[in-house]
């Protein structure tokens, strides 16, 4: 078993390459991440399941070729399925459920040669940004435990940032991996729709929103893991555009002098933004001059209040039909009781919908991207802040007490018109996106759009910056994260006690 402190000097293609050499083997690998699983998750509830025997069987059949041979892993509970074990989604029922297969992009990852050594963390659906689930409790962020490691993938975050894992899988439908980044100090790429498969169990996830990949504490992992996933598999709805070549090959590649559009604006709807996150920002943009780019201030054509709206539209028909599908795959009918309270009111609100105004938000959210594209003619990178704020503390955004009553009146009444009748949608997506207006634009565009460990503010809290590429320009934005990691390291900038 390699030490503690040697484990975590390392990034996934480093212990990758102690067992590449046969220096060390998988299961000595993996053994250390299980002593540290055990020692820091009881005060982070960052792993909710663990599957630790299957693990250590699977550990014997590496093959030592593969490029993250023998490399500890996390999968977030939600979306990838492992046959034979549950896929959670932080919901109650499903907890318990097996799925009948792997998932394309989990026989992708076991290729790759990563021991999955257990579940992650979510909230149910893998609807919110922050991490809370009522089915498995929060997960805490092992910079302060007092707050949030952001959300859905929260737990991967967290089980990332306490050196756990080198990286952990994540999927983003609204930020869902660059937030739970920004909050752990970690480096996490939403690719281009399309460049990660979904199959078999889905074509497009919530109409092309949302899209899986991983967290990871080195923009070299990030990239490696994206050339062994990355690619349409069979009857996918469609593909990103083809790389001109490995991704890894961008890491250390000049960037060149890029134009750099930056702002504080939000994006979706119309929140304060925190100085902390404006000072970050501000830093960031410096950072870029000084690497010799063009930056100046810009900010892309957006309709804020309208795109938000027709998000969480979009949002809400698809938890309704969440909800339809696991009444249907346990048979009985959709009870409140089965669901968290937010997600029940969400998916009667999702009922109460019609299809013409569910198509309506599909395509408003896709006219975005026709709006985006000639800015992202003249700019080659938008900068923003990943959030409006700093990690939030736990329990801090979740709904108010008001919230909660009306909620638990129309799940109890199952009057989803109720909620349409009071206007509901425009103060959630007011709310929603009032801490994270930066994001959710670029999964309704499809750009690709990662968030960079860049900045901490005073009290000692990762504050991440967002940025945002042309659609299929993947390798620019690892071309640039490899230019900031080497300009600002952040690998051994560790939480204290981790």
């Amino acid at each position: 078993m390699i030490p503690f402190a040697e484990y975590t000097q390392y990034d996934g293609l480093g212990l990758a390459a102690l067992v590449q050499r046969g220096e060390l083997g998988a299961a000595e690998l993996l053994e250390t991440a299980i002593a540290r699983i055990e020692a820091h998750d009881p005060g982070l509830n960052a792993v909710i399941r663990t599957r630790y025997e299957r693990a250590r069987a699977e550990a014997t059949q590496i093959a030592r070729d593969a490029p993250f041979a023998g490399v500890p892993f996390l999968l977030k509970d939600l979306l990838s399925t492992l046959a034979g074990e549950p896929t959670g989604y932080g919901n109650r029922l499903l907890a318990t459920r097996p799925m009948p297969r792997d998932s394309e992009l989990v026989r992708r990852f076991r290729a790759a040669g990563v021991v999955i050594a257990g579940r992650t963390n979510t909230p149910e659906f893998g609807l919110t940004p922050y991490t809370e689930p009522l089915s498995c409790g929060p997960t805490r962020n092992p910079w302060s435990h007092a707050h949030s490691p952001g959300g859905s993938s929260g737990g991967s975050a967290a089980a990332v940032a306490a050196g756990m894992v080198p990286l952990a899988s994540g999927g983003d439908g609204g930020g869902s991996i660059r937030i739970p980044a920004s909050c752990c100090g970690l480096f996490g790429l939403k690719p281009s729709r399309g460049m990660t498969p979904s199959g078999p169990e889905f074509g497009e996830i919530w109409r092309g929103l949302a899209i899986e990949h991983v967290i990871s504490r080195s923009v070299r992992d990030s990239a490696a893991m994206l050339d062994a996933t990355a690619g349409a598999d069979a009857g996918a709805p469609y593909a990103a555009p083809a790389r001109a070549r490995p991704f890894l090959s961008e890491v250390g590649a000049d960037p060149g002098r890029l134009r750099v559009a930056f702002t504080s604006t939000p994006l979706f709807g119309r929140g304060a933004v925190h100085a902390d996150c404006v000072a970050g920002l501000d830093a960031a943009a410096r950072l870029l001059e000084t690497l010799g780019h063009h930056v100046e201030h810009a900010t892309p054509p957006i309709e804020p209040d309208d795109d938000a709206l027709a998000f969480v539209t979009v949002l809400a028909g698809e938890t309704r039909a969440e909800i339809e599908h696991l009444a249907r795959i346990t048979g009985h009918k959709p009870r409140a009781a089965d669901f968290e309270p937010a997600t029940y009111s969400l998916g009667l609100l999702g009922r109460s919908i019609s299809a013409a105004a569910y198509a309506g938000a599909a395509n408003r959210l896709q006219l975005a991207g026709r709006r985006m594209a000639p800015f992202f003619e003249r700019y080659d990178v938008l900068l923003t802040p990943t959030l409006a704020a700093p990690p939030a503390l736990i329990g801090a955004l979740q709904p108010s007490a008001g919230e909660q009553r009306l909620m638990r009146v129309v799940n109890a009444l199952n009057a989803g018109w109720l909620l349409d009748a009071l206007d509901a949608l425009e103060p959630l997506a007011a709310k929603t996106f009032g801490y994270m207006p930066y994001t959710a634009l670029f999964n309704a565009t499809g750009q690709p759009a990662m968030s960079v460990p860049l900045h901490w503010n005073d009290a000692g809290l990762p504050v991440g910056m967002q940025f945002v590429a042309r659609l299929g320009d993947d390798a620019r934005l690892l071309r640039l994260a490899a230019q900031l990691e080497q300009a600002q390291p952040w690998f051994d900038r560790r939480a204290l006690g981790y």
